[in-house]
């Protein structure tokens, strides 16, 4: 195993371990929150099941006590339309209002003066009854019939009046103190007297009523009930402590329901108001329910969904352990990978500079090679043409002198766009961007076109607008130029011909310059912009392979292209593009 094997496996394994742990806190956050989720839906079901289930027992009991109040309320509006009771108002005699009565209600009240038989009371028996005047004011029972109408304390007697009467019913609750006994509670009604002549309200009979028992109305559920009234609860199911324990507590609970504890046990207590719109002073019904069973109903399926989620989060983290390793596996490879790449890197970029250095080198011994060649070849030209200017020279001898001399031409021509590839190489060419006139230039290269010895019999077309305007240098703009043109005269056939277009595009100048001749072959295409290559079809003419180069590289100096546009059935196509001089530039100073 490698060193770098060695020095890769702590990195691998420390990332294997970082992976776990991440995907065990996700695993475990997860189903952590799976189980706050399912602990708030359960608790959430299960008050809206105990609500549900309370409600629902709550009505049932309601609607028996409503059936029972309707009667009493019916039973007591046939009271009050008796003759003798409204005759006793309507005649101004209230020394006979309570003699009368005795023997009108006799059916509901039965004998109070007498002693009340063993076992519950009759639900529709009154315990005492009482008129109340138009103003609400109780009208004294004479003196002497106490028993008959049930027995009052004074201040109890006075809390049976009303502010003022109503067409309809009243209700309400009057605790009453017992000598030596516990306060208890009675059911009071005020039911209106309405003359049948006038449709005025005479007075009010009141009567009081034994509220019914509730104890061991469902001994399942175990649910309470009782009456809060004057900051007091009533009922048989509290005891006295019990009662003082929901006391402060029945208020709040008439708006929500409540969680209170008795004997240690949790209820949840409810209550609503029993007379509503009434001028008696307000009651309410309090109802408590066991929470005791529901609790542990709640903790057994708590217990349930617990253990679920320990098994979930065991297997969950299980299954984190295997799929780690399975996401580390191709990390791990990679890493083996990127190891390898990094030495490679390592050795290219070694290469890299090397090779960066040898072309350095050459580019420095190509422009040194070219600076020092010039001196000579000039001196040989100039040799050379002394020696053509002799009178003794033979013309066949004039003629090889004069090759002589065309040589040293192109040596320097070629000695010339080495030193510019050179520079172009070293990156130290740099132009300076001014207005160009392009048009000028075509026609210029195009007049030195016409001008050179060899004649091919060549047509030259040209399209183009005038004052062409681009944005370039006028000397390496004009060497692209002069390439195309010597690339399209050099490569054509006997009576060929030579087209230059020039078209603007999208704020770019497009110049084409096709010819006719011999078409590149498909094979030669991408390598004609090499340097010193030259195809089957330039096997016979001269020239070194630099040209296309040079004036690509130029035109990429331009920010422009040089392309191969298409080369068969006899025609050859070059694009060139360079770009277009805004108005305001072209006001300067022409290049």
């Amino acid at each position: 195993m490698s060193s770098a094997d060695e020095s890769l496996r702590p990195r691998v394994a420390g990332f294997r371990t970082k992976l776990l742990v991440a995907i065990m806190l996700l695993v475990t956050l997860l189903t952590l929150l799976a189980l706050y989720l399912a602990q708030s839906s359960l608790a959430e079901n299960f008050e809206e099941d105990l609500q549900r289930e309370f409600q629902g027992e709550l009505a049932a009991i309601d609607r028996t006590q409503e059936l029972r109040r309707v009667a009493l309320v019916e039973r007591c509006r046939g009271l009050v339309r008796r003759p003798r009771i409204r005759a006793a108002f309507e005649d101004d005699a209230l020394d006979l209002l309570y003699p009368n009565a005795a023997d009108e209600l006799r059916d509901l009240v039965g004998r109070l003066d007498q002693p009340r038989p063993p076992g519950p009371p009759p639900a529709l028996n009154a315990q005492f009854y009482r008129f109340l005047d138009r103003n609400g004011k109780v009208i004294r029972p004479p003196a002497g019939s106490e028993r008959a109408v049930g027995i009052l304390t004074p201040g109890e007697e006075s809390r049976l009046a009303l502010p003022g009467l109503s067409e309809g019913p009243q209700i309400g609750y009057l605790v009453r103190e017992g000598k030596g006994e516990s306060p208890a509670l009675s059911e009071i009604i005020a039911m209106p007297i309405i003359s049948l002549d006038t449709g005025e309200l005479l007075a009010a009979l009141v009567l009081g009523f034994e509220p019914p028992e509730f104890v061991g109305r469902d001994t399942h559920a175990g649910m309470k009930r009782g009456i809060w009234q004057d900051g007091r609860l009533f009922g048989p199911d509290f005891p006295a402590a019990a009662a003082l324990r929901l006391a402060g507590n029945v208020d709040r609970a008439a708006a929500a329901p409540v969680r209170v504890a008795l004997a240690g046990v949790p209820h949840l207590l409810f209550s609503n108001r029993l007379n509503p719109g009434s001028g008696y002073p307000p009651a309410f019904e309090a109802c408590v329910y066991p929470l005791l069973d529901l609790e542990a109903r709640q903790r057994r399926l708590r217990w349930q969904v617990l253990s679920a989620g320990t098994l979930l989060l065991l297997l969950g983290l299980a299954g984190s352990h295997v799929v780690s390793a399975r996401l580390s596996a191709p990390v791990e490879r990679l890493a083996q990978d990127s190891e390898v790449d990094r030495a490679r890197r390592a050795q290219a970029e070694a290469a890299l500079e090397m090779t960066s250095a040898e072309l350095q080198r050459s580019a420095r011994f190509s422009a040194d090679a070219s600076h020092q060649l010039k001196t000579p070849v000039t001196v040989l030209r100039a040799g050379l043409e002394e020696l053509l200017a002799q009178d003794n020279l033979t013309p066949e001898e004039c003629a090889e002198v004069s090759a002589l001399i065309h040589q040293t031409y192109r040596l320097s021509s070629l000695i010339e766009d080495l030193l510019l590839l050179s520079r172009l190489d070293a990156g130290r060419l740099k132009l300076e961007f001014v207005p160009v006139n392009l048009s000028a230039l075509i026609e210029a290269s195009l007049d030195d076109l016409g001008a050179l010895p060899e004649d091919f019999g060549l047509e030259v077309e040209n399209d183009f607008p005038p004052d062409l305007w681009i944005v370039g240098e006028k000397r390496y703009t004009a060497i692209i130029l002069q390439n195309l043109l010597e690339n399209a005269r050099k490569y054509n056939r006997q009576g060929g011909r030579i087209r230059v277009v020039a078209r603007i595009e999208a704020g770019w100048v497009r110049l084409t310059v096709g010819n006719t001749g011999r078409s590149i072959p498909v094979a030669a295409q991408a390598h004609i912009f090499e340097r010193f290559h030259r195809g089957a079809i330039g096997e016979n003419v001269p020239g070194y392979g630099l040209g296309l180069n040079l004036a690509r590289e130029l035109a990429r100096l331009h920010q422009g292209e040089l392309r191969l546009i298409g080369s068969d059935a006899d025609w050859t196509e070059f694009e060139v593009s360079f770009r277009l001089a805004d108005p305001v530039s072209r006001s300067a100073p022409p290049a």
